[in-house]
């Protein structure tokens, strides 16, 4: 039988999509960044992380997808102690994720329809397998008609669709966005939020930072604030 210490990493292994305990991160001669942030997303949760600007989202969400470690503390995704990771397995966990950037990281040399399909071409399908699936999400996110288009030639809030689509596409288990409508209007940030919504439901922990508290208010998510590197919960957002 095993041990209740054993039973328990089981049970994280299944209930936890993100477990952070007590981590700092911080850089030489500076302030730290976060300071003894503890954060449990539940698997098939939805997040919202707002706060101040300079106050520690983005670096949250760089421990979050391995771009960085902590300086002290302890990280879990998927039920695995990725803290001292080893460089060559980081590539494995990533592949669970849908990263959003808030500056794209599109490849300017492949088409709209080639950048949402490289993630299912990197793990080994082949396109008639992922065409249809990948022109479906280009429509959902209103690129249906720039299939052919390389990012130069798209708008910021184009862009800032492209990079949605390319980061859900293969359904990751979690999915992190990083002011994923800031470059789009209203009636474009909700449809997104929409799409959020139903990967969620399809079983993705979703975190979102955001500036944008009237959306983290209209999408009924628990709310997250980062003030001065210290996390806490605000609550449920009204839906």
């Amino acid at each position: 039988m095993p041990s209740p210490s054993a039973s328990a990493a089981v049970s994280s292994a299944v209930t936890e999509t993100v477990r952070l305990s007590g981590v700092g991160f911080g850089y030489a001669g500076a302030p730290d960044v976060l300071r003894d942030v503890n954060l449990i997303l539940p698997r098939g949760s939805f997040h919202f992380l707002t706060g101040p600007s300079g106050a520690g989202k983005s670096s949250l969400l760089r421990l979050l997808t391995l771009a960085d470690r902590p300086i002290k503390g302890t990280i879990r995704l998927f039920g695995t102690d990725v803290t001292r990771i080893q460089r060559r397995d980081i590539p494995a966990f990533r592949r669970r994720m849908g990263v959003v950037f808030q500056d794209f990281r599109l490849l300017d040399h492949l088409s709209a329809f080639e950048n949402v399909a490289l993630p299912l071409r990197l793990a080994g399908q082949e396109r008639a397998r992922y065409a249809a699936d990948v022109e479906e999400m280009l429509r959902w996110v209103g690129l249906g008609d720039r299939l052919s288009a390389p990012p130069p030639t798209l708008s910021g809030g184009e862009k800032q669709r492209l990079a949605i689509a390319r980061a859900v596409i293969t359904r990751p288990g979690l999915i992190v966005a990083d002011e994923p409508t800031g470059s789009v209007d209203a009636a474009m940030a909700d449809k997104l939020l929409r799409l959020f919504q139903s990967l969620n439901r399809l079983g993705a922990t979703v975190l979102i930072a955001s500036h944008d508290q009237a959306l983290a208010e209209r999408s009924g998510a628990r709310v997250l604030r980062l003030d001065d590197g210290r996390l806490s919960e605000t609550g449920r957002a009204a839906a």
